[in-house]
């Protein structure tokens, strides 16, 4: 997590609306985005309020079964949410055939991205989320 631009400590859900609007403002020109945090630390969370900002019309919710969602904007542009706790080898990925939604130009949000780090785009940004001690907040950095 060094070199992290940015530091924000949510306090409460509402507060994911700044950071979402904080981070799409920061890196206007990128769209792929690697979220790290272990289980329940609210990735999934922030990809909704991400969501939010971007005018996605869709629920959004984990693609924990299916690896990917795809969503659509109010401009019919795409989306694509992928959760890959479930994988267990990089054959998987290049199965769901990754790199037509990794190099897309559209928005792309991914969990797990530990699981196939090699296979990330260069331009990736990294978002990390930690759960304090009291499990009350969290600290995301980017």
């Amino acid at each position: 997590m060094a070199g992290s631009k940015f530091s924000i400590v949510s306090y409460k859900e509402s507060d994911l609306e700044n950071a979402a609007v904080l981070l799409l403002d920061s890196y206007p020109g990128e769209r792929f985005f690697a979220l790290y945090g272990e289980m329940g630390a609210g990735k999934t969370t922030f990809i909704k309020a991400i969501c939010e900002k971007l005018n996605v019309t869709d629920v959004v919710s984990s693609p924990t079964f299916s690896i990917v969602n795809i969503y659509r904007t109010k401009d019919l542009e795409e989306v694509y949410h992928f959760d890959l706790y479930r994988i267990n080898s990089l054959e998987e990925v290049f199965d769901i055939g990754y790199e037509d939604y990794f190099f897309s130009q559209s928005y792309c949000f991914v969990e797990w991205p530990e699981k196939i780090e090699n296979l990330l785009p260069e331009n990736a940004i990294k978002i990390f989320i930690e759960v304090r001690q009291s499990g009350e907040n969290r600290v995301i950095k980017f």
